[in-house]
């Protein structure tokens, strides 16, 4: 049988139990992946936590969107995908487990060069990246305050936005300079002063400022040297309308229109090509088993560094 993780009730990462489940199949438009690497994300703790809200658990739930595999069944009606086929999972639910069947909507093909815990790294945070970075039109010329610089989604919003042209100021913790600068950001410190050491850095100012942090110094700051219609937050979406900006995440009132939803599936095929082309780049963390996905959500709830796998 395959197996898959689960929780039956919000709360601790101790909550995860791996249970064994039914092979799945390949229905009509769908294709099976065996699962080489998972990508672990922090919407997925919070999710397991309660912190995010959810609809009450009823039944045991499935928990998380990324992976990456082998195809091992194709449905009826699918067509460019056969087995034996390297893939990526974007999109999907339920992604940690051994053995996914998950709509083609879902799959992207896998170039020979990247490895599977590099395509399990990319869905959520490029998605998230190369969303936010479209919608608020960052672009050739810009200066970006990037807000969390060294996490999966800075990390790929430094890439994707040097890559259009725009400079990047990034918030970092000091022992995170050197990865925040080889993307090539500036990176800055966190606390008291940032606003300042950023005025230092950009005196011609700064257009346009993206929070993956949370923290209230990352909304005042870029209130203070952004203008509010070009300033986004990806973690306070519950008080972004009360600070005058946008939300693109972090329960956000309202969700995502269709342009955005287009733009976060576009993200992985970019940057997949820009992986295979060794464009991009993914820092990886620390990779653990499936069963102990308990263990990986703490080091991710304790800013383990990189991007944390587990490996069924």
């Amino acid at each position: 049988m395959a197996q898959a993780i689960v929780y039956s009730s919000f709360g601790d990462p101790d909550v995860l139990t791996l249970v064994d489940i039914p092979d799945p199949l390949a229905g009509p438009g769908e294709v099976v992946v065996r699962v080489e690497a998972v990508g672990v994300n922090p919407i997925d703790h919070k999710l397991r936590s309660g912190l995010r809200p959810s609809p009450a658990i009823e039944e045991p739930r499935r928990i998380g969107n990324d992976a990456a595999g082998i195809v091992t069944a194709v449905g009826e009606g699918v067509d460019g995908f056969r087995t034996g086929d390297p893939v990526v999972v974007f999109g999907a639910t339920g992604t940690y487990a051994t053995d996914l069947a998950v709509p083609v909507r879902s799959v992207q093909p896998r170039p020979a060069s990247v490895t599977a815990a590099e395509g399990a790294a990319l869905g959520v945070p490029v998605g998230t990246a190369y969303q936010s970075l479209r919608s608020l039109g960052v672009r050739d010329g810009d200066t970006l305050l990037l807000h969390a610089g060294s996490g999966a989604v800075g990390q790929a919003a430094i890439q994707l936005a040097t890559l259009w042209g725009a400079r990047v100021i990034a918030t970092a913790s000091p022992e995170r300079f050197d990865r925040v600068h080889d993307l090539g950001a500036e990176p800055v410190a966190y606390g008291e002063g940032l606003a300042d050491r950023v005025r230092a850095a950009a005196p011609e100012g700064i257009s346009v400022a993206l929070d993956a942090a949370g923290t209230d110094e990352a909304i005042r700051t870029s209130l203070a040297l952004a203008p509010a219609e070009r300033i986004a937050t990806l973690v306070r979406g519950r008080d972004a309308e009360g600070f005058g900006i946008r939300a693109f995440g972090g329960g956000a009132p309202h969700p995502l229109t269709a342009q955005q939803l287009a733009w976060r599936a576009e993200a992985l095929p970019v940057a997949l090509s820009l992986l295979a082309a060794g464009s991009f780049s993914v820092e990886r963390g620390p990779s653990f088993p499936l069963g102990d996905a308990a263990a990986a959500h703490r080091a991710v709830e304790q800013g383990a560094p990189g991007k944390v796998i587990l490996l069924p």
